[in-house]
């Protein structure tokens, strides 16, 4: 309901023979169908066989039309033999379903389809060919290398580049597209709205059709366009192609309407009907998680000039470790984040060596239950406990001999991060890396004898 009722299959990149297509014809004809329209892509061969199939349906009487779809924006002075049909082709699929299943004749479904067709353009990058079983690939790309406005067929494109991040890629393809001066263009402004589909042509990842599709939304969100919907997956694929292709259909609210229409196809997405613009897509660069600890100073300094410093503590603590849970990804900030949470009550009422050799021995005790690791196992803890055992001094200590205690606790951490170099990992992501490539020490304890040293440094200043 409300998409094809049938689908002629050929051989591999060939258009299929007229008598399958005109027993695709009959069949429907004969199930009762008030008519058949025939929704061919723009190559010859389609052409040819389609026509001849819809002129013997014709002779046998029966009502039979036929659309042929050219959403190629590649070239920029398109031959005589016209634009190529892409995946744009899915949106025409759509809206005649949903014409169809209105109960529109014949004639008028054709009409509509012809005027949607002009609204329609598509173009692909590639980063690789692709090889029709038995044969060698179709064209040779060099490592290193994409090419723009490849066929669905494995035809090489019209220009080749090297490879650049999603958003440039994205850039050119849509500059490319709507370029007035190519006769293949698609036409658009500034307030016009449209449908995204972002295709799979065989090969990439679902991570990677998500970023190629971010960076396509916020590309036509710049130059003013309305997204109203966006649809990602493989819809027309190239065999094992390593690439994608970007269709726009410029819509009006009726258009629109048929878009949303319901359709038990099984593989049609089951799309929102809201608006992707408007949404708070994408976080500006200040609320962008910081992905490594690297950064975490830039995200302390920014915390200081922001917040009130809190005057108790334990309430420093647990404010300091939300911003790490915030801002420092990766399991290293989720260990801090445990290790302050679990100190932090311990010091709210009070802040004496007794009260800060509780924290430790509490934080420390928290990242081991959570994280599953112990000292000798090739992380953070191997700097951290005999640094924590040496400041649990400071409960019997007087107060100034809290320096000597730290200093020591320093050298502590400092041997034990430089012996993890020769520590065989049992936990986190380096246990799942070969003993040969872990020539350094653990990362993680090295932050840590280094923080101590940075709080060492500053209470002696």
């Amino acid at each position: 309901m409300g998409m094809l009722s049938g689908a002629v299959a050929g051989a591999v990149f060939a258009s299929p023979p007229p008598g399958s297509v005109l027993a695709a014809i009959l069949t429907l004809w004969k199930g009762g169908a008030s008519g058949v329209l025939l929704i061919v892509k723009n190559y010859t061969g389609d052409r040819l066989n389609f026509g001849i199939a819809l002129e013997q349906a014709r002779s046998q009487g029966v009502q039979v039309d036929m659309v042929i779809v050219g959403d190629d924006c590649a070239f920029v002075q398109p031959s005589k033999a016209g634009r190529r049909g892409l995946c744009g082709i899915v949106f025409i699929h759509k809206i005649a379903g949903a014409l169809a299943e209105k109960g529109c004749p014949l004639d008028e479904i054709v009409a509509r389809v012809n005027e949607v067709t002009k609204n329609i353009g598509t173009l692909g990058v590639s980063l690789s060919p692709c090889s029709v079983p038995g044969c060698l690939p179709s064209f040779q790309l060099p490592p290193g290398e994409m090419e723009l406005g490849l066929g669905i067929h494995g035809e090489p494109g019209i220009k080749r580049s090297k490879v650049a991040a999603a958003d440039e890629v994205v850039k050119t393809i849509i500059n490319h597209m709507t370029d007035s001066s190519n006769k293949s263009h698609l036409s658009l402004k500034s307030g016009d709205k449209v449908v995204l589909c972002v295709n799979n042509l065989g090969a990439l990842s679902c991570l990677e059709i998500a970023v190629v599709s971010k960076a396509a939304v916020h590309c036509l969100e710049e130059r003013g366009v309305l997204v109203v919907r966006v649809m990602l997956g493989s819809f027309m694929t190239s065999l094992e192609m390593a690439g994608m292709s970007l269709s726009l259909m410029k819509v009006d609210d009726e258009i629109l309407r048929l878009f949303d229409a319901k359709t038990t196809a099984p593989a049609w997405p089951n799309l929102s009907t809201a608006s992707v613009c408007g949404r708070n897509l994408f976080m500006e660069p200040e609320d962008k998680l910081v992905a490594a600890s690297d950064n975490y100073n830039e995200a302390i300094q920014e915390w200081l000039q922001t917040s009130k410093i809190p005057g108790n503590l334990g309430q420093l603590l647990a404010e300091l470790a939300v911003l790490v849970q915030e801002r420092m990804g990766g399991s290293s900030g989720a260990l801090y984040c445990l290790f302050l949470s679990a100190a932090a009550p311990h010091l709210k009422q009070n802040c004496d060596g007794a009260a800060w050799a509780k924290a430790l021995h509490a934080g420390t005790e928290a990242m081991k239950k959570y994280g599953g690791a112990e000292p000798g196992d090739r992380t953070m803890l191997d700097a951290l406990c005999p640094a924590v055992e040496e400041l649990m001094k400071l409960s019997t200590a007087p107060p100034d001999g809290h320096i000597a205690i730290l200093q020591s606790a320093v050298q502590k951490a400092d041997l034990g991060a430089e012996s993890t170099r020769n520590l065989t990992a049992k936990a986190g992501r380096a246990s799942y890396i070969a003993t040969e490539h872990l020539t350094q020490p653990d990362p993680g304890a090295v932050a840590v004898a280094a923080i101590l040293k940075a709080i060492l440094n500053a209470l002696k200043a």
